[in-house]
């Protein structure tokens, strides 16, 4: 009998220590600390199972060629960089009931004509997975359901049907018996990920794997940091699960770009592709109100339009009130303290709310001129009007900075009906040219805020003299 050991693992680093402590001394994360036992002999376990290998010159090396398999939605192969790589690992994450588990059951109907498909469940049973299958009218002859949690018994099912795909929902579920461990524990997780990237990356057929992650309450993969590390894409499922639009973005892919989206709509039947997302968000506009402003984005190399909406108003506390949803936090207060700073708004006697249409989440600063006009219209009450669309980063002396790829902004505005664009004088100076022919457009430079301010108080000058 092997003698067993208790020591404690912090989830987010890993760090081990022969007691439990409130905080890590590693990372500094607190509340991380997780009881393991394990025999003596379990740290051999994974250099027992390693084959050996030798050194190889690098001349005599050969560069992979990787065959992609296309999913059956253009949105989900873009994010992957064009399909789904052979012995690839793919890890999904997102909060419970985002849709990750349908968006596989539907990826496998479609994989299913090209290879063998082996999904397995140790979350659901067998006849839970065949409702599933009827309502997203899933139907294949080559896919294969396995309710198991054991490692080991996944693993010689997969050797012994040889497929071309594997499902496992979800990773936090398996568990390996050399491991006295609970399942979703630091060290089972991490055990159990190790045994799938072998099985992926070893010589028996180039088996592409799919890993369904379990979140935490803090938003991150539940289980080892090093389980990002070790697949080759993380895909992290986002939206509000009391919306219908669902994003799917890549932290990480070693074989495409990370800067991609895939857009989805939940539905009755399943998720359906939203291939041109901007026209959807911005379906059911309001018209002549004020505190809304369009806005182009780029998400990758997709120019994304949609709408903030602001509404500023005064506050009946002593401490106004400030919310907001797809904009950063900090943003929204450099943006107001912007604003009060060089325009004399006051915003500090005003609650503040800002919301982005359909659940997105601006990660770049080029929404910082529409989030700014935005509530500059709403505190003193004059609309933009519905052709205007505006883009620029806003600098804390109120200056308005270029941002990449403008002519995208532009021809995607241009094709969605916008017809005034408020834009950065460097990106004018640089674009000008091309649209000096295009009379149906009107590009509107403008150099600080208080340009910016100049097309409102016109516009408010226009409403009276009507």
């Amino acid at each position: 009998m092997k003698a067993e050991r208790t020591f404690f693992v912090c989830s987010e680093c890993e760090y081990r220590a022969p007691k439990w402590l409130g905080r890590c001394p590693s990372c500094g994360a607190w509340n991380t600390l997780e009881e393991v036992r394990e025999t003596a002999s379990e740290s051999e376990n994974v250099i027992k199972r390693a084959s050996p290998s030798k050194a190889t010159e690098l001349k005599k090396l050969e560069i992979p060629t990787y065959m992609r398999k296309g999913t059956g939605m253009s949105e989900l192969d873009r994010v992957l960089g064009g399909g789904v790589v052979e012995g690839s690992v793919v890890l999904i994450a997102g909060e419970p009931g985002i849709g990750k588990s349908t968006l596989l059951m539907q990826v496998c109907s479609v994989l299913a004509k090209s290879g063998r498909v082996l999904y397995v469940s140790g979350e659901e049973s067998g006849g839970q997975l065949k409702y599933r299958a009827e309502r997203l009218k899933v139907a294949a002859d080559d896919l294969y359901i396995l309710t198991e949690t054991d490692v080991e018994r996944v693993i010689e099912e997969c050797r012994r049907l040889s497929p071309a795909f594997v499902m496992i929902d979800s990773v936090q579920t398996m568990y390996c018996k050399e491991i006295s461990s609970s399942a979703g524990s630091v060290t089972q997780v991490r055990e159990s990920a190790m045994r799938f990237i072998s099985l992926a990356k070893s010589g028996e057929g180039g088996i592409s794997v799919f890993l369904v992650g379990h979140v935490n309450k803090e938003g991150s993969i539940a289980g080892p940091k090093v389980l990002e590390h070790m697949v080759d894409a993380v895909l992290s499922f986002e939206g509000d699960r009391e919306q219908s639009y669902r994003i799917i973005r890549a932290s990480k892919n070693r074989y495409g770009s990370t800067n991609e989206i895939g857009v989805f709509e939940m539905t009755g039947e399943g998720l359906c592709e939203v291939p041109n997302p901007s026209e959807t968000l911005l379906a059911g506009r309001p018209q002549n109100m004020s505190g809304n402003c369009a806005v182009c984005v780029m998400e990758g190399s997709r120019p994304l339009i949609t709408e903030i909406q602001a509404l500023v108003g005064k506050s009946v506390f002593p401490s106004p009130k400030r919310a907001s949803n797809g904009v950063d936090y900090n943003r929204m207060y450099l943006i107001l303290a912007v604003l009060e700073k060089r325009l004399g708004l006051r915003f500090s006697t005003c609650d503040a709310y800002l919301n982005v249409i359909g659940g997105i989440r601006f990660e770049e600063p080029a929404a910082d001129l529409a989030i700014s006009l935005s509530l500059i219209s709403s505190i003193r009450d004059i609309p933009i009007p519905g052709d205007v669309i505006a883009f620029g980063e806003v600098g804390l002396s109120g200056e308005i900075r270029a941002v990449g790829s403008p002519d995208q902004r532009v021809n995607e505005a241009a094709r969605l009906g916008f017809r005034r664009i408020v834009l950065p004088k460097r990106n004018y100076e640089a674009i000008k040219n091309i649209y000096s022919k295009a009379r149906d457009i009107e590009l509107i430079p403008v150099k600080s805020i208080f340009d910016a301010m100049k097309i409102l108080s016109a516009e408010s000058a226009d409403k009276d003299n009507n």
